[in-house]
């Protein structure tokens, strides 16, 4: 029997624009992902951003998913806050709640969950944030999925949990040699190459490993590779990503399609 081919998700983070200013490039990229994370209100956006990119993303045939994070306008959701593990179920139960009923109520069905910034960063080392999060996306809906990096706490307490999981790489971040993101702080946290960028996914997708940039080989598994809207070189990479994976013999489709299945 022929080994089933191999697929991946090509995402991004959008609806982050609160009001009249606008943040990332939506409408530029959206026609080349298969997925997309919708910002819940409490990092950025707002009901009425959070309706119009839903009506863009379903205009699109575009896969939609809730993208909560910490009560942090001010500071983009990328500040650390301290708290409870219930606190930390609230807080995402309501954002995924929210937008999930939006969802429905254009027609659309709510495919996966993945979390902003340092909701996510705590997740991927704290055991109770970690389970905080799965617990408040089982309680919204068992069948939705949870986007994680391969590596995290999170991901580990939501194959626990039984919910499907989507390994995500990023495109345009720099990797840290035992796999980790470089800090936002530091010089080489956003790549800039867009050529390199598509190089790099497409090795870790087809080969399960990549180089950084400073050498060092780190393995990896894929599902579903992150853009974001805001950083001018990804949207000329996201242009070419899809080409240079199907030629690698990679299937590109939404993650709802396969993250059970595997």
């Amino acid at each position: 029997m022929a080994a089933a081919r191999r697929q991946v998700d090509i995402a991004a983070d959008m609806g982050e624009s609160p009001g009249p200013w606008p943040m990332g490039r939506d409408r530029d990229i959206v026609p080349y992902l298969t997925s997309a994370h919708i910002a819940c209100g409490f990092h950025a956006s707002d009901p009425a951003t959070i309706r119009t990119t839903i009506e863009l993303l379903r205009e699109h045939e575009v896969a939609i998913g809730a993208h909560p994070g910490y009560p942090d306008l001010v500071g983009f959701g990328r500040r650390r806050m301290d708290l409870a593990p219930r606190d930390v179920e609230d807080l995402v139960l309501y954002q995924v709640a929210a937008v999930k009923g939006m969802v429905e109520a254009f027609g659309g069905r709510l495919q996966h969950v993945k979390p902003h910034g340092a909701l996510y960063n705590v997740a991927e080392v704290d055991d109770g944030t970690a389970q905080a999060i799965v617990a408040a996306i089982k309680r919204a809906d068992p069948e939705l999925a949870i986007v994680a990096t391969p590596h995290s706490r999170l991901c580990a307490h939501a194959t626990a949990a039984g919910m499907a999981v989507a390994r995500e790489f990023f495109l345009d971040r720099g990797y840290n040699a035992d796999g980790t993101l470089v800090s936002r702080r530091r010089a080489g946290a956003m790549l800039t190459d867009p050529e390199a960028m598509c190089r790099r996914a497409v090795a870790a997708s087809r080969d399960g490993r990549f180089e950084t940039d400073d050498g060092a080989t780190v393995e990896v598994q894929v599902d579903t590779i992150c853009l974001h809207g805001d950083h001018g070189p990804s949207h000329v990479a996201v242009q070419r990503l899809r080409r240079m994976l199907e030629a690698a013999g990679i299937a590109v489709a939404p993650l709802g399609t396969f993250a059970r299945a595997r």
